[in-house]
């Protein structure tokens, strides 16, 4: 009898080891899929932290060229993100009429705007020039323009400053939108030689 009760307390015994494994396996399974559906990390459709070079064509014609350093997108989004950001903008005959430099955007995959976001500075070849915390360029109206505070540079070394601004991407004719103040240079000569026959 002793030696069937110390057999059927070992077939137990086994039993309730086995029983304890299998739970214990199980239950860290289910520990591991938590954790590792805790543990990913949503991640963007793409990613390039190296210099990156984007361009945006019609026909032959080259539109504009973006320079960055970092660059993503994510799925589902239609936004590319970038980091600076770099562009040169031409016109129909593939000269250069404005660069603008920030210290991030986003444009649409479509290439149709890009928004430059801190640091923002507008340069035409003429020596026209616009600084601000923001500035979106629209392709389809060929027009730039920002609602923030805005400093213009013009090519004749006038100084003027305001809130929101509105021009063509060539920076030729533009307006501040409110609050507009200026430094002009040499503005008596320049008025002497307006009212002269």
């Amino acid at each position: 009898m002793t030696k069937l009760f110390i057999k059927l307390l070992g077939i137990f015994t086994n039993f309730l080891v086995v029983c304890l494994i299998a739970t214990s396996a199980t239950s860290c399974s289910k520990l591991d899929e938590e954790s590792t559906k805790r543990d990913v990390k949503p991640r963007p459709l793409m990613r390039f932290e190296d210099k990156t070079v984007l361009e945006s064509y019609k026909d032959s014609i080259l539109q504009w060229r973006l320079r960055t350093d970092y660059l993503e997108r994510w799925s589902g989004s239609e936004r590319i993100f970038v980091k600076p950001i770099d562009v040169d903008i031409f016109d129909s005959t593939g000269a250069k009429v404005a660069f603008l430099r920030a210290d991030s955007g986003s444009l649409d995959t479509k290439m149709t705007f890009i928004n430059a976001y801190g640091h923002v500075h507008a340069h035409s070849p003429d020596g026209a020039s616009v600084r601000a915390d923001s500035l979106t360029w629209n392709k389809a109206d060929d027009r730039v323009q920002t609602m923030s505070e805005v400093r213009v540079l013009s090519p004749e070394g006038d100084v003027l400053a305001g809130i929101g601004f509105i021009s063509d991407s060539k920076l030729e004719e533009w307006k501040i939108l409110k609050n507009v103040r200026g430094i002009f240079q040499e503005a008596t000569i320049r008025l002497e030689e307006n009212e002269s026959p």
